[in-house]
């Protein structure tokens, strides 16, 4: 390669990173200013680095087969501010792709035409409702990534406003805070936290880009009265699983200031398990207490639905390779479940998983037809299920690769199926994906009626999208989504 190739090659690297650079604050103004949530294929675009925009971008050629450029995507990001949009989830890159073919060289016409139904329809002085308040109660892994996610979303159209966390009470109110207000700031696994936190031990509140978070200790739901601290109609956020029935979990609602409750585990009884994007519909006005099923459950349960309505499944069993929870022990020691009391970082542990019977309260046509088992490993985070299914109708690896890739892409489970063609990926490369679960499809195995598929999951990060995609359902936060998917 001459050096004059090497000098194009690199200077075309310094436009991409200069014109994502112009679009940054662009795609903020949308998101602050317009409640214009927007997305590369699917990834997020809101508060992501210059590299991050150009990575999503290189990964468009993967799942659709055609390239695209940042600067492909910043004449249409950049006409869209001057077109007084109302609030709508808007996906750049399908834009970017359907201006290439039909765009006929005028970005402001094509707009015109695609976004219609919200061009002038912005309202500066609010076009929404007030931002629904919102309790973690319970501030452990899943409750500090829940906290971190509604942060990063807090303004624009996302409508969810976090006011408190509640803890079991502690002596030193200032060290608890400060420890507590660490293990947001810092995380093993996710990283460090994007911004400034800081804490007032008087006013028990921890403060994190500018939402301040108040901190509640109780060590049980009937000591906490929410007006107290001018919270009111909230939903709060289980996130112990001390109960996991209607009885118990009433609790919450017999709080002043509380509204309805979300159980970040699987619910009993009657209470009903919510796969977001599968049967979130259920969820009537009346659903005082749901459940957010399990991180398992949320993973394989919208690849199930695709392939049981292409293909039908007949039966099929789940093996989950789940990394070790908190539940687990370091060193042996005694537990009541059995196995678990050896020690995680040591062993691999067998043990029983729920999740293929729950599958049948989001699918109820899967019902007796799966069974399941699982096998804790020595990871902190990332886990895998292996779906071997008997299906109604045959295929192969390239037919059903090809068919779970436009789910990921052009379907309405577009946030819950992720899709991976790499001979490469190991489960750390999933730490942080926001999807409920990411088919790999180099692992794919398919002859005739036979089909085994692999599902990666963040156990911890994508199943906490899932929870705040349903807290955004229940509390009626809802956007038109453009462009219309046309296949």
């Amino acid at each position: 390669m001459s050096q004059e190739t090497l000098e194009t090659v690199f200077e075309e690297w310094q436009e991409s990173e200069a014109t994502a650079e112009e679009m940054i604050p662009l795609l903020g103004k949308l998101y602050r200013q317009y409640n214009i949530v927007t997305s590369l294929f699917g990834r997020s675009l809101i508060n992501q680095s210059v590299i991050r925009i150009l990575k999503d971008h290189r990964f468009v050629k993967k799942v659709e087969g055609t390239e695209l450029d940042v600067r492909d995507t910043f004449p249409l990001v950049k006409a869209m501010t001057e077109l007084d949009l109302g609030p709508a989830h808007i996906d750049v890159g399908k834009l970017a792709v359907a201006y290439k073919t039909r765009g006929n060289g005028d970005v402001h016409a094509f707009l015109k035409r695609e976004l219609a139904e919200i061009i002038g329809g912005h309202q500066a002085n609010g076009n929404h409702n007030e931002p629904k308040d919102v309790v973690l109660y319970g501030f452990g892994r899943i409750g500090r990534i829940l906290a971190r996610i509604l942060i990063e979303k807090a303004g624009g159209g996302n409508l969810l406003r976090l006011r408190a966390v509640v803890v079991r009470g502690r002596g030193d109110i200032a060290k608890d805070l400060e420890k507590r207000a660490s293990l947001l700031r810092r995380d093993s696994v996710h990283g460090p936290f994007a911004g400034s936190i800081s804490i007032d031990a008087e006013a028990r509140t921890i403060t994190a880009n500018g939402n301040v978070i108040q901190v509640i200790y109780a060590n049980s739901p009937d000591e906490i009265d929410y007006t107290a601290y001018g919270i009111d109609n909230a939903l709060i956020v289980d996130n112990t699983g001390m109960w996991r029935d209607e009885e118990g979990l009433s609790q919450h609602l017999a709080c002043k200031g509380a509204a309805k409750a979300l159980l970040t585990a699987p619910g009993k009884g009657d209470v009903k398990n919510i796969v977001y994007g599968i049967n979130h519909t259920d969820i009537s006005g009346d659903d005082r207490i749901v459940s957010a099923a399990s991180c398992t459950t949320n993973a394989i349960v919208p690849v199930l639905k695709a392939v049981n309505d292409q293909y039908g499944i007949e039966h099929g069993h789940v093996e989950t390779v789940h990394s070790y929870t908190n539940d687990q022990n370091l060193i042996d020691n005694y537990h009541k479940g059995d196995r678990r009391g050896r020690s995680a970082p040591l062993n691999m542990v067998l043990t029983e998983t729920g999740a293929a019977k729950a599958v049948a309260k989001a699918l109820p046509e899967l019902s007796g037809k799966l069974t399941g088992n699982a096998i804790r490993v020595p990871t902190p985070n990332v886990s895998m299920a292996i779906l071997n299914l008997t299906l109604h109708q045959g295929t192969d690896a390239e037919a059903i690769n090809d068919y779970l890739r436009r789910m990921a892409v052009h379907s309405p489970m577009q946030k819950q199926i992720d899709y991976v063609d790499s001979p490469e990926v190991v489960s750390s490369d999933f730490v942080g994906n926001r999807h409920a679960g990411i088919v790999d499809a180099k692992a794919t195995i398919a002859n005739g009626r036979n089909a085994v598929l692999y599902v990666w999951y963040d156990n911890e990060f994508g199943y906490s999208c899932q929870v705040v995609r349903i807290l955004q359902h229940m509390s009626n936060v809802s956007f038109l989504v453009f462009p219309k998917d046309r296949d």
